[in-house]
């Protein structure tokens, strides 16, 4: 896949999502999932004005920020504490703290914003705290990092919406401003539902090589 085209119909579609939600198109970041990426086509996306990726893993996230210094660098992955070092104090956000013992880790970096995960979906093999559970973790972590808002996976079968809604309400609850939520698949109904921040990779890059 051409990289500025992919680039072009995602924002095409942003526009469009937003147009329909009545927002301000502004209000929306879109994260370039780069994750497996060659460098190249990263390039290719800087070279079409594009310049926020997002990546899963440590050391890659470290590799390619030195590559390119002047991206803006988030991290949209599950974090290993012992990884913690490689990412804190080099990112924009990182987007999965669910737990105050990487919080801890985190903070011996220095500042560092983050974006509590959240299980929606309660599902047993993926990260986040439970929904319930995200006021007492807050609390706990708020002197520790900078909490900007909230993330969610949600299930990979069904309508995501509802997720998305159960998110967007807990964060009003919480006054968090920001909700990262929404890829490839569902972005657009991410965006309708309050998303102010879209992880897009495939519909940008085609499909990753596999790793």
């Amino acid at each position: 896949m051409d990289v500025k085209t992919g680039l072009a119909e995602v924002n095409e579609r942003i526009a469009r999502a937003c147009e329909r939600a009545g927002r301000d198109v502004r209000q929306i970041k879109l994260i370039a999932v780069s994750k497996l990426q060659p460098i190249d086509k990263l390039r290719q996306a800087m070279a079409a004005g594009h310049r926020i990726f997002g990546e899963n893993y440590a050391q890659e996230l470290r590799d390619k920020a030195a590559e390119l210094p002047d991206a803006e660098w988030h991290f949209i992955g599950a974090l290993q504490s012992n990884k913690a070092k490689l990412v804190a104090g080099k990112v924009e956000l990182i987007h999965t703290c669910d737990r105050i013992s990487l919080a801890r880790e985190i903070s011996k970096r220095g500042p560092q914003r983050v974006l509590l995960e959240v299980n929606v979906g309660r599902e047993q093999q993926k990260a986040g705290v439970l929904p319930e559970d995200a006021p007492a973790l807050l609390d706990e972590i708020r002197g520790l990092v900078q909490v900007e808002g909230l993330m969610c996976i949600p299930p990979a079968s069904g309508d995501p919406r509802p997720h998305f809604r159960a998110l967007r309400q807990l964060a009003e609850k919480l006054r968090l401003r920001e909700l990262s939520m929404g890829m490839s698949a569902d972005y657009e109904a991410a965006i309708e539902e309050g998303a102010t921040i879209v992880r897009v990779g495939t519909a940008i890059f085609g499909e990753r090589p596999k790793g």
